[in-house]
Parts: structure tokens; C-alpha cells; sequence
């Protein structure tokens, strides 16, 4: 059998995305919000995969809420490699349900995990990449890449990577000394200083069994679970199963749960590596990223929406109705987000505060 026949892509699309409120609703998620051409981020991250992932082995996680929605944009996504999970219970298990899953169906597999939220170009080096982090870990099944971005600022929104060593015979490819959580200013501008520090990007790619063995070791209480939701998945005992023991899973994030005590334990169980992305990459988290994926003008106004203007400087508006009108005169900076039924306006410094004011809103319209 070809060793491409043991890669496998799975793609994680749970959250609900209220960053981007009120265009991402709980029956809209931010993974289904049409963006660069037109396509949803969940097609530009299904789509990325072509060439390097065939499409019958490429899975989905995501909440059984999404689920109709997600399959009706994926048409080619099999329904066995469609995994619900009956809560969001956060980035371990969701990654755990596709490693424990899968390595039960091929022992061999190697599993990319990657996300819905990502804009990311040239596509072709990204497929290149992949490709690499794929031969990286067939080649040692201890291995466990991540896809470092070099940083362009010093972002407190993003957790690093500090490189050590180059991997001998891997251009682009270094072993990860440490993993950092998402830094104060003072720590971010040092770490840009340094120069040794990359991005986490969010995307891995590892033998399943291998994760499985790292999750049993430095998240005991997950996998005892995620081992039995896995032995029943193909059968049907699968549901039952699913709804009981995923809610007693512990809701930790997968870096601080697995990736951080991997990279730092250096006892040779596991080999953390972090490989180059290369390709400008854009994590569309907030409205100011969102903005982003939009060509400005020659005054910075980022818009996607019916507007009408007189003098403004670096607005961004965004509306998702057609027939409506957005007028503003000698704004700067600011964010006008528009749906049928919810405005937002705010100071684009502040937008990020929209996360809390989305979960003060009224059941109508979340």
C-alpha cells in the first residue's frame, strides 16, 4: 500500500466564532461566513487539501448544531468522517475524538490537523508544506510538527513556538524547545527581539497512535474517554456512548494540555518540531483580521458593503444585506458591522470586546 494512503487531514469548525458578532450567530458560525471569493473559511480549508489529502480521507470535528450546515458546503465529506461532538469540551478532546478515532481504523495513519479559520496564500506552498510535515513524521513516528508563522509584529493575541536545532535534511524544519502562552507586550516585543520565536498557527500534523500514547501520558483523564468513545465509534453503540463520557471529559486546551509538557519534558517520548508555513497566513479571530482579508482603499477603509462616503479613514464596514445602504462621513477607525436584525459599531481598538458583549445579548440574537 502507498504511504499517502495512510495521510489524513482532519479539520476542526466548533467554535462559534463570537469574535465576529453579530455576523457569526449560533446558527451561523464563523466557519460558514463567506470571505475571500466568496467561499466560507470552511471551503478554503477544505479546498487547501487538494493535491495533498484525498478527499475520502479528510474528516470534520465539529458540533452537531453546525453539522447540516457544514455538510451542505462539503459535498465530498464522507459521513463516517463526520465526528459530533455533543458539546464543545475545548482543543484536547476535539483533537483527541480524530487521533483516537482514526488510529483505531489505521493503525498507520498520520493525521494533519488543521482549522476553519485560517486564510492562507500562496495555496500551493501550503500544499508543499504539508507535504513535508507528512515526510517528517513517516520518517520518525515520535515526531510531532507544528506550522510555525514568522512574526510581522509583537501580537499578544497568538502563542509562540522558540525553535532550537535544525532537523538535518528538512529545509524550513527545526525542533521546538518551548511553547508559550499568549504574552504580555514587554514579552512579545522580547520574543520578537529574539528572533527564535515563531506563531503557533493552530495546524499539527502526527502519527495518530503516537498522539494517542502522548494524550494517555500527559492527559490521563481525557484519553480513559476518548479510548472508549473510540472503540465504539463504529458501532452502534456510538451514540450512546458519545453523549455519556464526552461531557465528563476535562475541557483543557490542547497546547497547554499535550503540546506544552511534550515540548518541554525533552525524554526523547516525543520530538516537538516546528516547520516554516512559509505562505502569509491570516487567523480570522476578530474583526480587525477579518478586516483584513478585504483590500483597502487609498484611504485604509476596508468594506465589503453597500456604502456610501465622505472623507472617513480606516473604517471597516461589513454588511451581509444586499439592499441596505451604510453611510458615514469623517469616521475614522472605526468598525460598522450590519446584519437583518443587529449593528455593531465600535473603535476598532475596542473591538475585540465584542466576545463579552455578544454573551450579554439577548437570546434573540446570539
Amino acid at each position: 500500500m502507498d504511504v499517502h494512503e495512510h495521510r489524513y487531514a482532519g479539520i476542526i469548525a466548533g467554535g462559534a466564532g463570537t469574535r465576529l458578532w453579530p455576523l457569526s450567530r449560533r446558527t451561523r458560525p464563523k466557519q460558514l461566513l463567506p470571505v475571500a471569493g466568496g467561499m466560507s473559511l470552511l471551503e478554503h480549508a477544505w479546498r487547501r487539501l487538494d493535491g495533498a489529502v484525498d478527499p475520502s480521507r479528510r474528516m470534520l470535528c465539529t458540533t452537531g448544531a453546525f453539522a447540516d450546515a457544514m455538510r451542505g458546503v462539503l459535498p465530498e465529506l464522507r459521513a463516517e468522517n463526520t465526528l459530533l461532538e455533543p458539546m464543545g469540551r475545548d482543543t484536547l478532546n476535539a483533537v483527541g475524538l480524530l487521533a483516537f478515532v482514526l488510529a483505531a481504523r489505521d493503525p498507520r495513519a498520520t493525521l494533519a490537523i488543521l482549522t476553519a479559520d485560517h486564510l492562507i496564500e500562496p495555496v500551493e506552498l501550503f500544499r508543499e508544506r504539508l507535504r513535508t510535515a507528512f515526510a517528517i513524521v513517516e520518517a520518525d513516528a515520535r515526531r510531532i510538527v507544528t506550522f510555525g508563522v514568522t512574526p510581522t509584529h509583537a501580537a499578544t493575541g497568538y502563542g509562540y513556538i522558540e525553535r532550537g536545532g535544525a532537523i538535518a535534511g528538512v529545509e524550513h524544519a527545526f525542533r521546538a524547545t518551548r511553547f508559550a502562552e499568549k504574552p504580555d507586550r514587554m514579552r512579545a516585543e522580547e520574543y520578537l527581539r529574539l528572533g527564535t520565536f515563531v506563531w503557533n498557527s493552530g495546524m499539527f500534523v502526527f502519527a495518530a497512535k503516537s498522539m494517542c500514547d502522548a494524550i494517555r501520558r500527559h492527559a490521563p483523564a481525557s484519553a480513559a474517554g476518548l479510548a472508549e468513545i473510540a472503540a465504539a465509534w463504529d458501532s452502534p453503540a456510538r451514540d450512546e456512548t458519545l453523549r455519556r463520557v464526552y461531557a465528563t471529559l476535562p475541557k483543557e486546551s490542547f497546547d497547554r494540555a499535550v503540546m506544552e509538557p511534550v515540548a518541554a519534558s525533552g525524554d526523547g517520548a516525543f520530538e516537538v518540531c516546528t516547520l516554516a508555513l512559509g505562505a502569509n497566513w491570516l487567523d480570522i479571530g476578530s474583526w480587525s483580521s477579518f478586516a483584513d482579508s478585504i483590500a483597502p482603499d487609498e484611504r485604509g477603509n476596508r468594506v465589503n458593503a453597500h456604502w456610501l462616503d465622505e472623507g472617513s479613514r480606516g473604517v471597516r464596514v461589513i454588511s451581509d444585506e444586499p439592499g441596505h445602504l451604510i453611510a458615514t462621513i469623517q469616521c475614522e477607525d472605526l468598525v460598522i458591522v450590519h446584519t437583518k436584525d443587529a449593528t455593531l459599531i465600535a473603535p476598532a481598538s475596542e473591538a475585540e470586546r465584542v466576545k463579552a458583549l455578544a454573551e450579554r445579548a439577548p437570546e434573540a440574537w446570539r
